[in-house]
C-alpha cells in the first residue's frame, strides 16, 4: 500500500524524461523518486498508438508494483496515447502527464511567432493540434520536426559537434528575430536548450512542459495529502529496460548545461 513516504514514479520511453525528473526534484527536493526508462522499446514515435498504450501501461504497472504513490508520464507521446485510458482505469490514482507549453508561449506577448519543436509524431498528434488550435488567435505557430535530436540525447551526446551542426542546420531559417519564442515539445529537447538559445538569440523566449508537470504533480499529491513533508534529502533510483542505459540517465541528471 502506498503512503506519504512512498516514492514517485517517473516514466519515459528513454532518457528524455530525465529533464522532467530534474524539475520534479527541484520542486519537491524531499521526495523520493524512481525513474524508469524503457530504452529497449525506444523510440515510441515510430509505433502505433495501440503499441504505445500497451508499452505505457506495462511501465505504469512496473512502477505501481514498486509502491509508487503517483506516476508521472514524462513523455509527450506516451501521454497522448495512454494517459486518458489509464486515468479512466485507475480513477483514484495520481497520474500526471506532459502537455506542450504552447499556452505560456502564446500568451508571453502580443501575438508572438512561436516555433514549435517536437518529434514528427508529436506534431501530428490530435492533442498537440487541438492545443495549437485553442491559441491560434493568440500566436502564429510554426511546426519544426527535429527527430535526430532525440537520437543525440539518447546516446548521451550533449553539446557534441554533430548535435550542434544539426541544430544549426534546422534552426538557421529562424535566426535573426524571425521567431519570438520556441516551445520544446519533446522531453529530450531541454538538454539542448543552451545551444538552441544561442542559435536563435538571447531575446527568444524558450518554453518546455517539464516545470508545469512538476508543479501539477505537487498540487495533486498535496490535494491527496500524499506529500511526505520533507524539505530536502530525497533520493533517486534509476531503472532502465536496458541496464547499461542507467549510466546515461545519471549523466543527463547531473548535466549542467
Amino acid at each position: 500500500m502506498c503512503s506519504k513516504n512512498s516514492p514517485i514514479g517517473v516514466f519515459d520511453s528513454g532518457m528524455g524524461g530525465v529533464s522532467v525528473l530534474r524539475k520534479l526534484c527541484r520542486i519537491m527536493p524531499g521526495e523520493d523518486f524512481i525513474y524508469f526508462g524503457d530504452s529497449i522499446n525506444a523510440p515510441y514515435g515510430t509505433k502505433s498508438k495501440e503499441e504505445i498504450k500497451e508499452l505505457t501501461e506495462k511501465a505504469f504497472d512496473y512502477l505501481r508494483e514498486r509502491d509508487c504513490k503517483a506516476v508521472v508520464i514524462a513523455c509527450n507521446t506516451a501521454t497522448s496515447a495512454a494517459a486518458k485510458y489509464l486515468r479512466e482505469k485507475y480513477p483514484d490514482y495520481p497520474i500526471i502527464g506532459l502537455e506542450p507549453a504552447l499556452k505560456p508561449a502564446a500568451l508571453s506577448m502580443d501575438y508572438p511567432k512561436v516555433l514549435a519543436m517536437a518529434t514528427p509524431l508529436t506534431l501530428k498528434e490530435e492533442k498537440f493540434l487541438n492545443l495549437m488550435a485553442q491559441y491560434e488567435d493568440k500566436a502564429e505557430f510554426v511546426k519544426l520536426p527535429a527527430p535526430k535530436l532525440v537520437e543525440y540525447i539518447e546516446s548521451g551526446e550533449l553539446d557534441s559537434k554533430e548535435e550542434i551542426a544539426y541544430l544549426e542546420e534546422i534552426l538557421t531559417p529562424y535566426k535573426d528575430g524571425k521567431v519570438d519564442a520556441v516551445v520544446l515539445g519533446c522531453t529530450h529537447f531541454p538538454f539542448a536548450r543552451k545551444t538552441i538559445q544561442k542559435i536563435l538569440g538571447e531575446d527568444v523566449l524558450v518554453f518546455d512542459g517539464g516545470l508545469g508537470a512538476a508543479r501539477q504533480c505537487r498540487r495533486v499529491l498535496e490535494g491527496k495529502n500524499l506529500l511526505n513533508g520533507k524539505e530536502e534529502g530525497g533520493t533517486v533510483i534509476f531503472l532502465n529496460s536496458i541496464p547499461e542505459k542507467t549510466a546515461v540517465a545519471k549523466k543527463l541528471f547531473y548535466y549542467k548545461g
